[in-house]
């Protein structure tokens, strides 16, 4: 099994994760640019964190073996804080950069104002550098947040299919699949989506636009919960091609319209002699960590 992670915050996971994730078959990822749990107090901290995205994480994954690309955005939490919105005037420096694949996260946190002007004027954006989105849903009211956010696409002029909404539950998912855009699941151990809900949707909405994430934040996640839904689909009687075409060649279709996707192999990086056995990692010799 091949796994793209579509959206998975590497940042808050460990080298164990990276050996875990290759172990399991993932090979490319995105990281979205988001908030760090702590409030940033000004734009420089912005600017380290996306020096950090394109250059740093980039050259760790590399060292187990997985193609890191990014997103870059003001997410919509930070939207709301002035102290913040400054970095919207740097972003079109980063958005150039190579392996950055999209702009995102934007969209809706509490849907206030600040946020929508945010999410409108990071919108234009994309279109002016040629770059798909990925919008964040509100957690809260999340039907009537989903589909103001499709309200705000449409009215951006944006092509609906560079656009994927993320963070989608069995309410939500029928607006975005009418709206053209693409549906995006995190899939977490206790919250928002499950794999075996996920193999229901996709049953009931077919495997057409739909990209499936692990999302693995600072709380209670699983970076492998890709591997575990395409083990969902296999058991649900789904093919091995339904799962490489959820779990590979959608998150590689998508992105793949920013032009910057690179996907080939990275020659004598991945840790060797590991073997995948539930949630346990048995490691050969691991890349020499410059310590």
């Amino acid at each position: 099994m091949r796994i793209f992670d579509p959206h998975i915050h590497m940042t808050s996971r460990t080298t164990l994760d990276y050996e875990a994730m290759y172990a399991a078959g993932v090979r490319a990822l995105v990281e979205p640019a988001f908030w760090l749990g702590q409030p940033r107090t000004s734009v420089g901290s912005f600017v380290d964190y996306f020096d950090g995205l394109i250059g740093w994480e980039r050259f760790r994954a590399a060292q187990f073996g997985i193609r890191h690309h990014c997103t870059i955005a003001l997410n919509p939490k930070e939207a709301n804080d002035p102290r913040c919105t400054e970095v919207l005037d740097i972003m079109p420096r980063y958005l150039a950069k190579d392996g950055v694949v999209a702009v995102g996260e934007v969209g809706y946190d509490s849907m206030t104002e600040a946020e929508e002007k945010a999410f409108e004027r990071q919108l234009a954006m994309a279109v002016e550098h040629d770059l798909p989105v990925l919008v964040h849903t509100p957690h809260r009211d999340k039907l009537a947040g989903t589909r103001r956010t499709l309200d705000v696409v449409r009215d951006s002029g944006i092509a609906p299919e560079r656009v994927v909404v993320d963070h989608l539950n069995e309410l939500t998912v029928g607006p975005v699949a009418d709206s053209g855009c693409w549906m995006g699941f995190s899939i977490y151990p206790d919250t928002k989506m499950d794999e075996h809900r996920m193999v229901a949707i996709l049953k009931e909405h077919g495997t057409a636009r739909m990209l499936v994430n692990s999302a693995a934040d600072w709380g209670r996640s699983d970076p492998l919960k890709t591997l575990r839904t395409g083990e969902a689909m296999l058991a649900g009687g789904f093919t091995e091609s339904d799962v490489d075409t959820v779990l590979w060649e959608n998150p590689v279709a998508f992105y793949g319209q920013s032009g910057k996707l690179i996907l080939d192999p990275i020659e004598d990086a991945a840790p060797t002699g590991e073997t995948f056995e539930g949630n346990s990692v048995l490691r050969g010799p691991r890349p020499d960590s410059g310590a």
